[in-house]
């Protein structure tokens, strides 16, 4: 069961810093620090888009619509955060 916990703690972190770049690159890109022209910088937005909008839809529909802000990313990683430092731990514990 440790081993379990031990790979979704991996898969929580590797989405946590996937999601760490969207959000990084997404504000570069609002600042014009970054522009969508260059193609490669056009292939890791979308390709990023891609990866994170079956989970950032969901949670669109349940939050209002704060139409400059979108806070979806916001709750997808406080969730990612709450369960890779507070539930995956407590349950590593309780196996012990």
């Amino acid at each position: 069961m440790i081993t379990i916990l031990k790979i979704i703690s991996l898969l929580l972190d590797v989405a946590f810093f996937i999601m760490l770049v969207h959000i990084i690159m997404s504000w570069l890109i609002n600042f014009q620090v970054l522009n969508l022209r260059q193609p490669i910088v056009a292939q890791i937005w979308e390709g990023l888009n891609r990866l994170l909008e079956p989970i950032y839809a969901p949670i669109r529909r349940i939050l209002p619509d704060t139409r400059p802000l979108d806070l979806a990313p916001l709750v997808v990683f406080i969730g990612i955060i709450i369960l890779r430092d507070i539930l995956i731990p407590d349950l590593a514990r309780s196996f012990y």
